[in-house]
């Protein structure tokens, strides 16, 4: 009996030592720093002042999920909430972001104590000639086992702490993810809505030109049965009208090809969906942009890049904690007989409990192969990483100049329509005076008609453009009294 004690005794030592090993574990991940991407600018460079744009405070904070609220349309706002409910591409990341989050919680799992139980009800044979087999053993008999088990793994070198690490980083990329998808099919949605109202723009400047080319015809013909103009004039009046009535087919057919994919967008089959003409013109909207350094927190996919690195350097730690030994402890209870009598007497019990080490001696290179990749897709999701951050910045820029330049090109382009305009009354007026030729009222209408779909080929173009910063941005802010704005001129 003392014997026994001493072995009990000497086994509860052996597990207090073992607990106070794991409590007190390491991590083998080296120190995770965020990639360096360098000097981060103090402003935009395409932010500056230049030519009448302005610098200024926003007044208030615009909601970060509801960016396309700063257009003030009704049926924008409707569209992008079916997106946001209809849309399979946001289901998809949205299934893979809740995939993630399962995997994150199956590696919790390895932190608690597994435990089962088992039952095995056998019938048996052994052989004549086994081996120890003694001479009154029966040929055939029963087995039965009733046996409960219990395990826990010790995670002295951290490697059970890194993989959870690394799964909640994937976890969080993962989310980041779904937040870009969501951002950039918003985003893709608006520019199609920018480009369908500006269509409808153009079909409104087509039916005005149309009406007055319609007018030239009768004029042209009152003209040629009076005498005063020949066919010519008339002739070039119908071609005139009859090139405007292939403009406006072009114009419908571009606009049904755009309310198609509009459809698509928001879940809804093409041949069941249309959206009403609308022929007013939307404002461009003054765009907080904040200090550089904030697109590192604002951008979702810069944050899922850095969250799939940080993931990468935790798994290192994975790849090192291989090379050291592993410490477990196992229990088993249980009953056990030969079929007959009462399975669950006080004889037929058994029990077990005691640590478990291993250490593997030789792999043949497998654990150096795997620090070895573990290392290089460190180095891997670092450079991806900083080349976001570059093509983020890169994007801001773009929009920022594209939005400049499309402001002072929008000036130049309704003063050239204005003068137009003004050029087609000057030679409609001197034509009903017998000054001129039809010509040139064709001529001068002509001009006048691209004039103004130039003029809003342009303003659609700052509105897409407007859209693609925001984008760039990461898709709406939190504007505090210091954010940098830019306004419209």
């Amino acid at each position: 009996m003392p014997r026994r004690i001493e072995s009990v005794s000497s086994l509860w030592r052996a597990m207090a030592l073992a607990v106070l090993l794991a409590l007190g574990g390491c991590s083998l991940a080296p120190a995770y720093q965020r990639p360096d991407v360098g000097k981060l600018p103090d402003s935009y460079q395409g932010a500056a002042a230049p030519d009448g744009w302005t610098t200024a405070a926003p007044g208030d904070a615009t909601s970060r999920g509801s960016w396309w609220a700063v257009y003030d349309d009704p049926n924008l706002n409707t569209l992008e909430d079916r997106l946001n409910k209809n849309n399979p591409n946001i289901a998809v990341a949205l299934a893979r972001y809740q995939a993630s989050r399962a995997f994150e919680q199956q590696l919790h799992a390895s932190t608690m104590p597994h435990a089962g139980v088992s039952a095995s009800p056998t019938n048996d044979r052994q052989s004549d000639n086994r081996p120890t087999r003694g001479a009154n053993q029966p040929n055939e008999y029963d087995g039965d086992t009733l046996q409960f088990s219990a395990d826990y793994e010790f995670d002295l070198w951290g490697r059970i702490r890194n993989e959870i690490a690394a799964g909640r980083a994937q976890s969080d990329a993962a989310a980041a993810d779904l937040a870009s998808a969501q951002l950039s099919l918003q985003a893709q949605l608006a520019d199609l809505y920018m480009k369908l109202r500006g269509y409808d723009v153009q079909a409104r400047i087509l039916r005005d030109s149309l009406d007055a080319f319609r007018q030239g015809q009768d004029m042209t013909q009152q003209r040629m049965e009076g005498g005063v103009s020949s066919g010519l004039d008339v002739a070039r009046a119908n071609a005139q009208y009859a090139d405007a009535q292939a403009q406006t087919s072009e114009l419908r057919a571009q606009r049904a090809l755009t309310v198609h994919a509009i459809a698509a967008l928001i879940g809804e089959p093409a041949s069941n969906f249309s959206l009403p003409e609308q022929a007013e013109s939307l404002a461009i909207p003054a765009i907080p942009l904040g200090v550089p350094s904030t697109l590192l927190q604002r951008r979702p996919d810069i944050a899922s890049a850095e969250r799939r690195t940080f993931a990468a350097n935790a798994n290192i730690g994975v790849a090192r904690a291989a090379f050291y030994p592993t410490l477990s402890l196992s229990a088993a209870f249980g009953w056990q007989d030969t079929g007959h009598g009462n399975l669950l007497s006080v004889g037929n019990r058994f029990w077990a409990l005691g640590p478990i080490a291993s250490l593997n001696l030789f792999d043949g290179g497998l654990r150096r192969a795997r620090l070895a990749q573990a290392r290089a897709e460190l180095d891997a999701a670092s450079g991806q990483y900083r080349a976001v951050v570059l093509n983020a910045f890169q994007q801001v820029e773009d929009n920022l100049s594209l939005l400049q330049e499309l402001g002072h090109e929008a000036s130049q382009e309704d003063a050239a329509a204005a003068a137009a305009k003004e050029s087609q009354t000057l030679a409609t007026n001197r034509y009903k005076e017998g000054v001129v030729s039809y010509l040139d009222v064709v001529s001068a209408q002509t001009t006048a008609l691209q004039a103004e779909r130039t003029a809003e080929l342009v303003r659609t173009r700052r509105l897409q453009a407007s859209v693609d910063l925001i984008r760039a941005l990461g898709g709406g802010w939190q504007a505090p009294s210091t954010e940098a704005q830019v306004t419209e001129r």
